[in-house]
């Protein structure tokens, strides 16, 4: 049996599924149109995807992390995990259960069926039932159109991808010593340069990758509990339309940590839309003000009001990061990833160094997921960010992972001693920036 599903197809629900395999059970075209085959094929095998074809180019289905079973005819199977997706447009779209307890349904005259909204091959046919609102909230035309007939059905066996490595491809302490010393450097740092007290470093990067996020995660170690004073969420567009500079406090009426983290509106690949890349060089220069609302299709002027004409080093970005969304690496668009390269010859004529965050890397690997310390045990995050470092042009050494808090309300320490490092790889590379000032200066 050869698949339908494309190879960009298969990158696209992988993104949603994490490090997986998909192995073909079934196929309606070679296997019929009933539910008997698909229940022969697919019944008792684990996780499995479920992929609709209709002939006007949609590609949609759903995820269960549980067994079909023909033997619990007329029941529901609860399942967290459980989701639909659309894979039509440039990024896969994902619809999580609302009510898990009636994720997915057992029928004998049908293929899959999830909770009541979503039903292929219905009554032993090539057709979809399709009722947004039943345990899914979807769009129903974003989905599959207005064509209910199927021109393919498949499952997929999902598997996870056994990516362990013995030998850790970079080595960290998990210990509460260990992060206690991160947080005294953090605490303990000064700028080599006096006029300045403060780093300066920027945060760039595709909506809902996770700038805001790393803000409120890095304020929350210090302020001992997960709080959350930067807007975050999962959004279509961005949700911080201004520019904003974050300073961390040590504790609640500790002073201010010697480092400002700076949130920019996020990047869309659109013209027109998020942030602009001529923003971008006002922003490194120094010459936009804090709460500077952003205008995606007009730039800053030099003659707008708030524009900083005069600028002292202090007011400049002293390190640029770049955070990307682990699970999206291999489905960013070619206009991201052109948008991305143009900033970074702005940035490198700048002289400035820069970094890439790896955010959500929880989400995109299982034995991540089960436990955050295998982080630089997985091959899998490993090949991720050789992906970045390959499409943005920079090298390994470079590419820090971490996991913000997003559900969680109390603090964990691996979470903690991730951030905290990536934090310090930011004040080294601001000291870089530093230390090229300094040069300059003996140099004039």
């Amino acid at each position: 049996m050869n698949p339908k599903l494309t190879q960009e197809q298969e990158k696209q629900l992988c993104s949603l599924l994490g490090n997986v395999k998909l192995s073909l059970l079934f196929k309606a075209s070679i296997y019929g149109y009933t539910g008997a085959a698909f229940h022969q094929k697919c019944d008792h095998q684990g996780p499995t995807v479920s992929v609709g074809y209709n002939s006007t180019g949609f590609v949609f289905g759903g995820y269960t992390s549980k067994d079909h079973d023909v033997a619990k005819q007329g029941q529901y199977i609860q399942d967290d995990k459980a989701f639909l997706f659309s894979l039509t447009g440039r990024n896969p779209v994902r619809y999580p259960v609302t009510n898990a307890q009636y994720a997915v349904k057992m029928h004998n005259t049908t293929g899959p069926y999830f909770g009541e909204a979503l039903l292929l091959m219905n009554a032993n046919t090539a057709t979809v039932i399709s009722i947004p609102g039943n345990y899914y909230n979807f769009n129903a035309a974003e989905m599959h159109g207005n064509n209910l007939n199927l021109t393919e059905c498949e499952v997929y066996k999902v598997e996870e991808g056994g990516n362990i490595i013995e030998k850790p491809w970079r080595t960290i302490l998990w210990k509460a010593e260990r992060r206690k010393e991160l947080m005294d450097s953090v605490k303990l740092y000064r700028p080599m340069i006096s006029s300045v007290g403060q780093a300066r470093v920027l945060l760039i990067g595709p909506v809902g990758a996770g700038k805001s996020s790393f803000f409120n995660s890095v304020n929350s170690i210090f302020r001992g509990h997960v709080t959350s004073q930067a807007i975050s969420g999962s959004s279509g567009t961005s949700l911080t339309t201004q520019f904003r500079t974050y300073s961390v406090k040590a504790g609640r009426d500790g002073k201010p940590l010697p480092i400002i983290l700076c949130d920019t509106m996020g990047m869309e690949e659109a013209t027109g839309a998020g942030l602009d890349v001529d923003d971008i060089s006002s922003i490194l220069k120094g010459h936009v003000p804090d709460r500077y609302q952003f205008n995606p299709s007009v730039p800053l002027q030099a003659d707008a009001h708030g524009f900083r004409q005069s600028v002292k080093l202090h007011e400049r970005i002293h390190c640029v990061v770049y955070v990307m969304d682990t699970c999206k690496v291999s489905i960013m668009s070619t206009k991201l990833e052109e948008k991305l390269v143009a900033i970074r010859r702005r940035v490198n004529l700048l002289g400035i160094p820069q970094l890439v965050l790896l955010t959500k890397v929880d989400e995109a690997c299982p034995c991540v997921a089960n436990n955050l310390r295998n982080v630089y045990n997985s091959q899998y995050i490993k090949t991720k960010a050789q992906e970045v470092s390959g499409r943005l042009g920079l090298p390994m050494s470079c590419i820090v992972p971490v996991k913000n808090y997003s559900e969680e309300l109390e603090l964990d320490m691996s979470c903690d001693i991730l951030l905290l490092s990536a934090l310090i790889q930011m004040l080294r590379f601001a000291d870089n920036y530093f230390d090229d000032v300094n040069d300059q200066e003996k140099h004039d």
